[in-house]
């Protein structure tokens, strides 16, 4: 967040325009998102918005760099429980916070402070998590690849932005989830005659 100078900006209303903007995202899309509706929302001044964000994108890119949305889990105490674990939202629709990411990322392609936004919410925590994951299963002795623990994140996170641009709420049967980590996920870190199945 931005400001300029003058009189220290209030950390409440702040928080408040932040909030706003993600309820329009989720609930009505990035095409709607403007200073406009954000003021009538949150009953503040537009200048308010303007001095501590230069734009709408770098509004939003504030807002959805604050999202949570992948968490390393527990150690499952293999590689195919790990995995389980980690993709275990996709059996749930989208959260408001998940709403309001997907509808930026068509636009992501042509907003660099939208594509960061992206990287932080999704990109590069998933990437931690990945990398997490991997170093459990070596120290489980499950044999591991680097190239391969690294293209196992680009498929994961082909997956994640599937969810998001898919229609409908996102979420998927368990048994298709299940079936992803063992057809798709597994034979992709590991060789066929390793892979794990419970």
């Amino acid at each position: 967040m931005s400001g300029t100078p003058g009189r220290p900006l209030s950390t409440e209303l702040s928080e408040q325009l932040v909030s706003v903007a993600v309820d329009i995202l989720a609930e009505e899309g990035w095409g709607r998102l403007n200073s406009d509706r954000i003021a009538a929302r949150a009953h503040a001044g537009k200048a308010g918005i303007y001095r501590r964000w230069p734009s709408m994108a770098a509004l939003a890119r504030s807002a959805v760099s604050r999202f949570q949305l992948v968490e390393l889990p527990d150690d499952g105490e293999s590689l195919r429980e790990d995995l389980l674990a980690l993709v275990s939202s996709w059996t749930r629709p989208m959260t408001r916070e998940e709403r309001a990411l997907a509808s930026i990322v068509g636009a992501a392609r042509h907003e660099e402070e939208l594509r960061e936004g992206l990287e932080a919410a999704l990109v590069r925590p998933l990437d931690a998590a990945v990398s997490s994951i991997g170093e459990r299963a070596v120290a489980r002795g499950e044999s591991i690849d680097e190239k391969r623990l690294t293209l196992l994140g680009s498929v994961l996170e082909a997956f994640w932005w599937q969810r998001y641009m898919s229609t409908g709420d996102g979420a998927m049967e368990l048994a298709e989830v299940e079936a992803v980590v063992d057809d798709v996920l597994l034979p992709v870190v590991q060789p066929a005659a390793e892979s794990l199945t419970v």
